[in-house]
């Protein structure tokens, strides 16, 4: 075994911190409709229902977000959700940081590792597509709770694009809920 793969080895079970893709999308696949159309979302709001949200948000201190991701939430708000959280906007463009807010230009892989080798709670993945896919490539996803919204879309962000990749995953939990949204928890199966 190389230096590299005894590296991953170690990290792998030394850390129990997980970079977790926490998303919904419709029963096709679409993260949003054309022109990041996320009102489709709205057809499973109900009053005190959060699907879960807190609770996994309680269980993470640092968040990796893509840069078109983190500019079309802040056209929504004024303070960033998360601000309170180390959070890293994954960006080709450098810009200073904002608070917990840093603007990556490097290394996925080395940023992933590097993360994980420190102590602390889990990394939330926010999205969006570009982000995922390029985490997918390198196999740096280690569970993903995704909430199937009960609609088919036709068109729109695809959550996974088509490439190269296959990864193995074990089924963690499903969860179905009153309004039709069905939540799927699955884990990377480690080869």
């Amino acid at each position: 075994m190389n230096f590299f793969g005894l590296y991953k080895s170690t990290l792998e079970m030394k850390s129990e911190r997980n970079l977790i893709l926490y998303i919904a999308c419709s029963l096709d696949g679409f993260i949003a409709k054309q022109n990041d159309d996320l009102s489709f979302l709205s057809m499973v709001e109900e009053p005190g229902e959060d699907y879960g949200y807190h609770d996994f948000i309680d269980s993470i201190d640092c968040v990796l977000i893509g840069r078109k991701t983190y500019e079309w939430v802040m056209n929504q708000v004024s303070v960033f959700p998360h601000s309170n959280k180390e959070t890293y906007v994954i960006t080709r463009k450098p810009r200073p940081s904002i608070g917990n807010i840093q603007f990556y230009t490097g290394s996925l892989k080395d940023l992933v590792f590097k993360l994980k080798a420190r102590e602390g709670k889990h990394i939330f993945v926010d999205g969006g597509a570009e982000l995922v896919n390029a985490l997918l490539k390198e196999n740096l996803i280690d569970e993903f709770i995704i909430s199937i919204i009960p609609v088919l879309l036709g068109n729109g962000l695809s959550l996974f694009k088509s490439d190269s990749f296959e990864i193995p995953m074990k089924l963690i939990s499903t969860k179905q809920f009153n309004k039709g949204l069905v939540q799927l928890h699955y884990k990377r199966m480690l080869t």
